[in-house]
């Protein structure tokens, strides 16, 4: 079972940077395309920025140019690199990978970890 955690989170002020990880464990055959998604209160979770296998990278509109993902392979972890903070970047951000199943009929899988908050003062 593959698991994902992500680390990060925080307090920070109009203007400034956080980077936040997910860590990814477990069985793994293979894993598709990573995203990191994000939630805040009231609001349906959207799309912040996903990577491919091959490092293709896609951003929501209000993420292009102040936010960064990637991933190391090796290490077993996303990253989400946020610069210029806004107050309204102020939600919980969830890791997601799709997941190739370690059985028949091996489907590629949506796997989501616990979130973790971020909240930018203004």
């Amino acid at each position: 079972q593959v698991q994902l955690a992500e680390s990060g989170g925080g307090l920070v002020p109009a203007g400034g940077s956080l980077r936040l990880s997910c860590a990814y464990s477990g069985s793994i055959l293979f894993i598709n395309s990573m995203g990191w998604y994000r939630q805040a209160p009231g609001m349906q979770r959207e799309l912040v920025a996903n990577i491919t296998r091959d490092e293709t990278t896609n951003y929501a509109n209000s993420a292009k140019g102040r936010f960064t993902i990637s991933r190391d392979n090796a290490k077993r972890t996303l990253y989400l690199q946020m610069d210029s903070l806004k107050p309204e970047d102020t939600a919980s951000y969830f890791c997601n990978a799709d997941v190739l199943e370690t059985r028949p009929p091996y489907r590629l899988l949506p796997v989501w970890g616990q979130g973790t908050l971020v909240t930018v003062s203004s």
